[in-house]
């Protein structure tokens, strides 16, 4: 279980890209001394480092041009060689990658502030002017669609200070311990405060820029209060082309993430592709005054809100919808109620609530409890709340420690959460989850044409892929394609151009680089301006191949691979306490065995190991763990995997895991893909079938997560098979009871669960 707090991914993606650092080279590293003053005092840090960033300038080198260019220009920057840097980000910025879709940097930013700062130094211009005349010769010549990306950044916010000051901090830290830094230490140090001192500089200054700029390129309405049919508001957003025909299609992004610079630059990218761009925010956010209730009307309040916008002299009836995470829930949701004018949907890492979202497989998640909170204290967004990350860690371990019931958490932490403990009152999918998006005949009704995107670790895949499937399913016609590889929920619905070229210690493949948002607007000129179809979209389900360097296109989701072996669960132990992943069923009579008190409480404070993709350890606490032979010759291991499992417990229930992995020649682990359940909810999630002690039952099962993997020949693939207790998510003590009101008065004896000789799990396979 994990000793830090568990946050959503897009949040760990996000810091992740707000911070992450290039990687250094392989060169020896050197120590880089800097005054421990430094650390305290800013005119002493402004005087030391431009002599820190010429120094690693003098031995710094990386193999990879764009990696190098990256830390390279920010130490031109630092060192106040301001043409120097110029060069390199031009440089930079004419770097694409080869893959289907090709991924171009963004640092507009950037780019900005080296051609002021250089016109500062010499012209001998104070900075603001520097800046404007900078923004004249850099931003303005740009034409509509290239100023649309370049504002992506260049719309500055004052509360992203204390974020990089934060950052800043941490990176100085080490300082005040020793006087020398390590080059990793150095050039981390230096990215920090390039990008803390370009903020602090620019974000007094670039409102007014970008807003002149905006005014002569766009027509722009903010705060355009829409009246539903119940009586409610909902707030929107308008941008459109300032010398655009009289009506266009329009592309709508509804959302709860009511941030008033996202949602202009989402309305502003759709008007820079010759649309009028719209950002609906639910009701209860911007100017809406009503109450903010996450999943309830967003499929009714955005269904008016298309109503209106077809109803507009700018608007030519059409309207599609995008955007990722809930805003992917609003899409399907939306589709529900099918107001006529919306021809169009392009969702990704699209979560399902009631499937995937706050719960998974019947069981809640922890991350979810904090969420509420940051959508719906305010008519923006609580990131305080959010954010305060050690008030969640003490409740969560206060809770565990405790024992209490799960539905208890509101008073352990002493704040009312009425939304997250409705909720806990619907732990079946049942009608009040089916109400919110399309459920079941209803998908044959939608012809619209869909275009899915989402990753193999986003953990919003299952959700992707339900719509996907049930769209098939009820209406096998759908022109609905899906477009994965190894992203996660940022890149998934944004592309590499978020993240770069690495996910948690995995270097991907050139051919996986993508950029979504261009993706974005070569769907719906196909949609809407009969441009031809994307060139990735080959067919229905368009994959990246790990460890291949390919995309693969295929017909199905089932069509992905060429077979499907089995890998019995073996129930014999060997001597380094793993079982065999074997070919032909053991014994029927023969059982692997799992022994959990789930009263302990010891490994309150256990540090997790592993937790990369590529990594070389692996947790199997509480787990037993299957370990196949080697594979004669490379396999590739794509779609989803299925199991039937022979188990018995002498509880009334259990939440288990299963998480596959390959154990590659090196004896490093690659993480494949996983599942989770309530054993109760195994064979219907909308009803919850009780177990019967000491008896055997058949689980059968498919998996919600979808991969693409070429395993290598010697290759063994293994199975971590978890019984599931940790203090992020609830915890089934297998009473019978609701899981949410159990305590650990109920878990009694330990826990008992036998996995026979007849389980298997089915792997999707080819060669």
């Amino acid at each position: 279980m994990l000793r830090s707090i568990l946050m959503p991914a897009w949040v760990a993606g996000a810091l992740l890209c707000a911070t992450a650092v290039a990687a250094a080279p392989s060169a020896p590293s050197a120590p880089y001394a800097l005054s421990a003053a430094a650390a305290d005092d800013p005119a002493r840090l402004d005087a030391a480092m431009p002599a820190l960033a010429r120094q690693l300038l003098a031995d710094y080198r990386d193999d990879d041009r764009s990696r190098d260019l990256n830390q390279r220009f920010r130490l031109q920057l630092v060192a106040g060689d301001y043409a120097a840097a110029e060069r390199s980000l031009e440089a930079l910025s004419a770097i694409a990658t080869q893959g289907p879709v090709p991924v171009r940097p963004n640092f507009a930013q950037y780019r900005l502030y080296a051609r002021a700062k250089a016109l500062q130094a010499g012209q001998g211009l104070d900075f603001g002017a520097a800046l404007t005349r900078a923004f004249a010769e850099t931003v303005t010549p740009m034409d509509d669609r290239n100023a649309g990306v370049a504002m992506r950044v260049l719309n500055f916010e004052a509360s992203d200070i204390p974020r990089q000051r934060r950052a800043l901090a941490d990176a100085l830290a080490p300082l005040r311990k020793q006087p020398a830094l390590d080059r990793a230490a150095a050039l981390a140090l230096v990215r920090s405060y390039q990008i803390e001192r370009s903020y602090a500089a620019m974000t007094p200054l670039l409102p007014a820029l970008t807003a002149a700029d905006d005014a002569r390129r766009y027509v722009i309405e903010r705060d355009v209060a829409v009246t539903t049919p119940d009586g409610a508001t909902v707030c929107a957003t308008v941008v459109r082309p300032l010398n655009a025909a009289a009506r266009l299609p329009t592309l709508l992004n509804f959302t709860i993430y009511a941030d008033p610079s996202t949602t202009l630059n989402e309305a502003r990218r759709s008007a820079s592709n010759g649309y009028v761009g719209v950002t609906g925010t639910s009701r209860g956010k911007g100017c809406s005054t009503d109450k903010a209730v996450p999943y309830e009307h967003d499929g009714d309040d955005a269904a008016a809100l298309i109503d209106w916008i077809a109803a507009q002299p700018w608007s030519d009836g059409r309207v599609g919808m995008y955007g990722g995470s809930y805003e992917g829930f609003t899409q399907w949701a939306t589709a529900k109620r099918r107001p006529k004018a919306l021809k169009a949907l392009m969702p990704s890492v699209t979560g399902a609530p009631g499937l995937d979202v706050p719960m998974e497989g019947g069981i809640f998640y922890g991350f979810q409890y904090y969420w509420p909170f940051y959508v719906a204290n305010n008519r923006q967004l609580d990131t305080g709340a959010m954010e305060d990350y050690p008030r969640w860690q003490r409740m969560y371990q206060q809770w565990y420690i405790s024992g209490r019931p799960y539905r208890e958490l509101p008073q352990i932490d002493g704040t009312p959460n009425p939304i997250y403990l409705r909720w806990l009152s619907h732990p079946d999918y049942d009608a009040y989850w089916q109400a919110m998006i399309p459920y079941r005949d209803e998908f044959a009704a939608l012809d619209l044409p869909v275009l899915t995107t989402t990753g193999y670790y986003d953990g919003a895949q299952i959700g992707a892929l339900y719509y996907l499937r049930e769209h098939y399913r009820y209406r096998p016609q759908a022109e609905h394609y899906l477009v994965i590889g190894p992203y996660n929920h940022v890149s998934g619905q944004r592309g590499t151009v978020a993240t770069g070229d690495s996910l948690r210690g995995y270097t991907l493949d050139p051919q996986a680089q993508l950029d979504i948002g261009v993706l974005r607007y070569q769907w719906f000129d196909y949609v809407f301006k009969g441009a031809p179809k994307p060139a990735l979209l080959a067919d229905r389900i368009n994959y990246q191949v790990m460890g291949a360097n390919e995309w693969k296109h295929a017909p199905s989701l089932a069509a992905m691979a060429q077979r499907r072996q089995k890998f019995y669960l073996g129930a014999t132990a060997g001597n380094d306490s793993r079982y065999a992943f074997l070919a032909q069923a053991a014994a029927s009579d023969a059982y692997a065995e799992q022994v959990i008190d789930l009263r302990d409480r010891r490994d309150a404070e256990r540090i997790v190991p592993g937790g990369g993709i590529v990594d070389a350890d692996l947790d199997t606490a509480e787990s037993v763990v299957f370990v196949s032979e080697p594979f004669a010759q490379a396999e590739e291991f794509s779609g989803l995997f299925s199991g039937r499992l022979e188990a018995s417990t002498n509880k009334r229930d259990f939440d288990f895991n299963i998480s596959l992995y390959e154990l590659m020649p090196d004896r490093r682990y690659f993480e494949l893909s996983r599942y989770q359940s309530r054993a109760s909810y195994v064979d219907d999630v909308s009803r919850r079938k009780l177990l019967e002690p000491d008896r055997r039952t058949v689980l059968n099962f498919q998996a919600g997560r979808a991969t693409s993997k070429r395993m290598q020949a010697g290759s063994r693939l293994v199975a971590v098979v978890s019984v599931l207790r940790n203090p992020q998510q609830e915890i089934n003590y297998g009473s019978g009871k609701a899981v949410a009101a159990e305590s650990i008065a109920d878990a009694g004896e330990p826990m008992r669960v036998r996995w026979y000789g007849g389980s298997y799990l089915e792997i999707p396979l080819s060669r």
